[in-house]
């Protein structure tokens, strides 16, 4: 039926669901669902968190979707919800664990993506380099301080505006700029020492 077309944006289908159509929340879900996953999933490092957060999002979009304005973007209104329920979960758990810094983010998951990688043999076959870039890519992600890879993100992850994310973490639009630069310069080093690597196996 046309009223649940997939390429009605976001605020369209809002809108439609606020009048009562569950057809476009469901659109809403199914064009979001894996995006917010993958940016909770790099705050939590866990996979039952961040399949968490993604559930009580979109539950909380429901219990207030009648706030939502559309003048409003829906993708920041709904990445600010996601990235309030990251940090409650992140403060919850470190009240019920007080881990130490020196331990791995992932202890209860098993190794890391990186950690994984790093352990194949030195005769890595060309076509598994890209496997390998994007392990350090993921794990230069996670090592960033919480700041910048919060911006980067919702940047790269949600395509949010620097403006649209100043408000998501309220913050100075000037100061979101400065942290995507930061950030951009410590994934471009990461990458830097693995092409060095990598040309040192060929």
């Amino acid at each position: 039926m046309s009223e649940h077309r997939s390429d009605a944006g976001d605020e369209a289908l809002m809108a439609r669901f606020q009048s009562g159509d569950q057809g476009a929340f469901a659109l809403l879900v199914r064009r979001h669902q894996r995006p917010l996953y993958n940016f909770a999933l790099r705050h939590l490092a866990s996979s039952a968190a961040a399949e968490e957060v993604v559930q009580d999002s979109f539950m909380r979009v429901v219990q207030n979707a009648s706030d939502f304005r559309q003048t409003s973007r829906f993708t920041a209104w709904l990445y600010t919800i996601a990235r309030n329920l990251c940090i409650d979960a992140l403060r919850k758990r470190a009240q019920r664990q007080h881990r130490s810094l020196d331990e791995p983010a992932n202890h209860n998951e098993g190794p890391s993506l990186g950690e994984r990688t790093a352990d194949q043999s030195a005769n890595v076959e060309r076509s598994a380099l890209s496997v390998e870039m994007r392990a350090r890519l993921l794990s230069a992600i996670d090592q960033l301080p919480d700041e910048q890879r919060e911006v980067f993100l919702l940047r790269e992850i949600s395509d949010l505006s620097f403006k649209e994310i100043a408000r998501v973490v309220d913050a100075p639009e000037n100061t979101v700029k400065s942290r995507m630069r930061y950030a951009l310069e410590r994934l471009q080093a990461a990458l830097s020492e693995f092409e060095e690597y990598s040309r040192s196996l060929r």
